[in-house]
């Protein structure tokens, strides 16, 4: 007589659990084990994701050749090709702008310093009245009797900020940015060079079945054109931040506005987070010109106001449009890129999740997660 044993998950009983209980079980398993393993590999992942993502953004424009008589190996070449010498005649252009805010920083650094100063001294006053309540409540407390006590002032010693010693720190890091940005290029010119061989070779592994194949066609198809449509908003949305921050800081009269306003267009692609950090940035050089905390505060307040503006109603109007999600699963898949991969996780939350609906839209096991995500 032979016993087989078959693994069973147990429920709290001591019985074998339902199979539904067991599916879920199984499928909470292999999340987390996807989500570890997705932080694991975060490098190559997101090398991957930008190739995969430029791809289909840059696949228009080779096909447009190929379809007037250029081979495709040399209309990729010709694609790649301008768009870096686009990325560098852009950053030559901004060359002499951007190394002007750079000898300004020493000056800027003195001028914060004096006026951090002078705003410690207007409180040194209340900083003193704390002090002598908190000794005379400890007085109290401890049931000491003294006829005088003196004010107790506590220094902290701030050590200065070191440009040699944040470059020398970050030189690593950066040596390490470019070269996963080469592997980058490197991977979307062979993506484009292979034009449709994999979508060819995702609809041989479906099966031989035809309405599979007709499913997977239709779910690339959808897609690649979601990701396009996406990738032209970004575009928009981007060229129309960097434009109005342009006429607004010159209005302001900031100096190097240009440099700004291409920075609030690139930086505007991290959601939240670039915003801000363009923000302090321009609030900064303002500080620096004008030399008052007024003025900071309207040339940043400007450039936030602009890009919230953009962000909430164009931007989330366009997404909706475009992959017909609501805004809440849009706001959690941010958070849950931003925990996950940081900055790089908030830049391809939104491509990555576009492509979960599109996939679950046409797969019967996965209604649910569309219906989640739907608008």
């Amino acid at each position: 007589m032979e016993v087989i044993l078959t693994p069973e998950v147990v429920s709290l009983t001591g019985h074998p659990a339902p199979p539904t209980e067991r599916r879920m079980a199984l499928v909470i398993l292999a999340t987390i084990g996807v989500v570890f393993a997705l932080e694991w590999a975060q490098s190559f992942v997101i090398s991957l994701l930008l190739g995969v993502l430029f791809a289909y953004t840059l696949n228009p424009l080779v096909v447009r050749l190929e379809r007037m008589k250029i081979p495709r190996v040399l209309g990729t070449s010709i694609v790649m090709v301008g768009v870096v010498c686009a990325l560098v005649l852009g950053a030559c252009s901004l060359r002499g702008q951007v190394e002007t805010l750079l000898d300004q920083v020493p000056a800027a650094a003195d001028k914060l310093s004096a006026g951090l100063a002078s705003m410690r001294k207007g409180q040194t006053s209340a900083m003193q009245k704390m002090q002598i309540a908190a000794n005379q409540i400890e007085k109290a407390t401890n049931g000491a009797s003294m006829s005088k006590q003196s004010a107790t002032r506590v220094v902290i010693d701030q050590s200065g900020f070191k440009l040699g010693a944040f470059l020398w720190a970050n030189s690593v890091r950066a040596v390490v940015l470019i070269g996963q940005a080469v592997m980058v290029l490197f991977l979307t010119f062979f993506l484009l060079l292979s034009g449709d061989t994999y979508k060819r070779k995702l609809v041989r592994i479906t099966g031989p079945s035809l309405s599979k194949k007709k499913i997977t066609v239709r779910i690339l198809d959808e897609i690649n054109e979601s990701i396009q449509r996406y990738m032209f908003m970004l575009l928009v949305t981007n060229v129309l931040v960097g434009l109005l921050t342009w006429i607004g800081l010159r209005w302001i009269g900031v100096e190097s506005a240009g440099v700004w306003a291409v920075a609030a267009g690139l930086l505007h692609v991290i959601p939240y987070f670039g915003p801000t950090v363009t923000a302090a940035g321009i609030g900064m050089a303002a500080f620096m010109q004008f030399g008052t905390l007024s003025m900071a505060l309207l040339a940043a307040g400007t450039s936030l106001v602009i890009a919230i503006v953009i962000g909430y109603f164009v931007t989330t109007w366009m997404t909706g449009r475009i992959a017909k999600m609501n805004t809440a699963a849009v706001f959690v898949s941010l958070l849950f890129g931003a925990w996950l991969w940081g900055i790089w996780g908030m830049l391809l939350s939104i491509p990555i999740i576009v492509i979960v609906k599109v996939v679950a839209q046409h797969v019967e096991q996965l209604e649910s997660v569309a219906e989640l995500l739907g608008d």
